[in-house]
């Protein structure tokens, strides 16, 4: 009897909330696996839709957890395994069917690059939340390198591209397998990047940006596959400006800090001469 009460009692301290986090990175890397086998079966729009639905929950999967205040080690380890596979593996396949495959083994070899590039990126952000020394507030607006699904975005700009003109140079290898490189580069590289987690609007320009959130809709409805090309592509021109931004607040950073440094050596200075 008393170990049924204590079973019950378990049951019902533990709350839904901290499962709606894990759900719905489990739906993102569902939505990886099948864009797998849309590729594999030839759908090749299909499984770039699949990408970017799970581009959608993996975007929502940590904002939940943190507004819901369930966040958890387990959660994040779940999180970076579902980006590997939706935004390392499966992009990399859907490419390597739709375009290197023509190129032998030379195509097979850049296409292994880019989820190599993916799992370095994602082991170095784990590893950095393990540091012991917190770094700076202000640099939890950055990223270093481009994030896994970005990353995913622009390498399947030449096939989004391929969609809308129904051309085939934007599928050729020489363009897909550049398009693999750089981005690859990208993603292990140590540029810093706007997160958008923590930016704030000014209240002026609230209504441009909701109009300008119309008109991207409105893009996207009419020519989705150009919109999200768009995207991706005004994604990768705000990286000089993340890059200046970082170093500008790097830059405030050390001269706010440098008079307490004064200040503290001072202190040690007096410190030593009164026990002289």
């Amino acid at each position: 009897m008393d170990r049924d009460f204590r079973s019950r009692g378990r049951l019902r301290g533990f709350s839904i909330n901290r499962l709606i986090p894990n759900m719905l990175t489990l739906a993102a890397l569902c939505s990886g696996l099948t864009a797998i086998r849309f590729a594999l079966q030839g759908q090749l729009r299909l499984a770039v839709i699949a990408i970017i639905v799970a581009a959608i929950f993996d975007a929502l999967d940590g904002r939940v957890a943190r507004r819901l205040g369930v966040t958890s080690r387990f959660g994040a380890e779940l999180d970076s395994l579902s980006d590997f596979l939706c935004f390392g593996v499966s992009p990399a396949l859907v490419l390597y069917l739709a375009s290197m495959q023509g190129a032998g083994s030379l195509g097979w070899v850049i296409t292994l690059m880019f989820p190599i590039c993916s799992a370095l990126r994602l082991a170095r952000f784990n590893t950095a939340l393990l540091s012991d020394t917190p770094p700076p507030v202000w640099t939890g607006s950055f990223f270093t390198g481009v994030p896994a699904p970005a990353g995913a975005l622009l390498a399947l700009i030449p096939l989004m591209v391929s969609f809308e003109i129904e051309a085939a140079w934007p599928r050729h290898p020489l363009v897909v397998g550049t398009v693999l490189v750089v981005v690859g580069g990208l993603m292990v590289s140590r540029l810093p990047t706007f997160s958008f987690k923590k930016g704030r609007v000014p209240r002026h320009l609230v209504l441009p940006l909701l109009l300008g959130a119309a008109l991207v809709m409105g893009v996207l409805a009419s020519s989705p596959w150009i919109g999200m090309s768009l995207l991706g592509l005004v994604y990768a021109s705000l990286i000089p400006f993340s890059w200046f931004s970082y170093r500008r607040q790097s830059r405030q950073d050390r001269q706010a800090a440098a008079p307490n440094e004064v200040v503290t050596l001072r202190a040690v200075d007096s410190g030593a001469s009164r026990t002289d």
